[in-house]
């Protein structure tokens, strides 16, 4: 009971923590470690237990989502379920311990990213080049990282969305977390069918995120935006700094 009930809080504040900044992952994912789930299993786990969260975070946004552009967010879900289904495959058929030399340097730049995003929008005006969401490269690279590995993937996607030049934050975890959710779907239908799930602790887990990701979104509406901001890339520092640690340590 005390194994379950750990998993389940973990999954609660994970909701919250992936509907207000991301980084959620990193509390479910050692979680099941210390109770004894192996680690790849754990992995898996992790994002089944973490992606219904991200329906409840969207829903809780649904007001700021329904002033994105209707076509904009087809082409969006399109090909975040392109480039899941690859990073997913991927994992099946690659190692983790290649990945875990990418992870650090892939989280820092995304939060150096998101930090700067004004920044590079400016730049980018002045030099008379824009980045604009109409281009699906950068959107389908970020959706097989989040295929491969979920951790970090609502830092990566806030940035990507800041270099688009989009600044209500609402809006943007909004979007965040409506497209996390369809990402990982594909994921865990991928995990589900090799049979590298956990399924008793997930389904405890997954009940928790769900009730934290609905939850999340009041509390980051409330919120001054520059508390939400400094927070993310505040989450984006530890979660780069813990990985190049392990990189250390490897």
């Amino acid at each position: 009971m005390y194994e379950y009930s750990l998993l389940a809080l973990a999954a609660f504040f994970a909701g919250v923590l992936n509907t207000v900044a991301g980084g959620g992952t990193f509390l479910t994912f050692p979680a099941l470690v210390y109770v004894g789930v192996p680690p790849v299993a754990a992995n898996a786990t992790s994002a089944v237990a973490v992606f219904p969260g991200y329906l409840g975070g969207a829903l809780g946004f649904i007001r700021e989502l329904k002033a994105v552009d209707r076509r904009l967010l087809l082409k969006f879900v399109g090909m975040t379920l392109l480039g899941g289904l690859g990073g997913s495959l991927l994992l099946l058929v690659s190692s983790n311990e290649a990945f875990s030399i990418v992870v650090p340097f892939l989280l820092l730049l995304a939060t150096g990213a998101f930090a700067f995003g004004d920044r590079v929008q400016d730049w980018s005006r002045s030099a008379k080049f824009a980045l604009r969401p109409n281009g699906g490269v950068a959107m389908t690279l970020v959706s097989i990282y989040g295929g491969y590995f979920n951790g970090g993937l609502g830092i990566v996607l806030l940035a990507l969305f800041s270099l688009w030049g989009m600044r209500d934050l609402n809006q943007m975890n909004g979007l965040k977390n409506g497209l996390s959710f369809v990402l990982s779907a594909i994921s865990v239908t991928t995990f589900a069918a090799a049979g590298i799930v956990a399924w008793p602790q997930a389904l405890v887990m997954m009940a928790a995120a769900i009730a934290g990701g609905y939850a999340g979104a009041p509390l980051a509406r409330a919120l001054p935006k520059a508390v939400v901001r400094g927070g993310v890339i505040l989450i984006g520092l530890v979660m780069s700094g813990v990985f190049f640690f392990r990189l250390l340590l490897a």
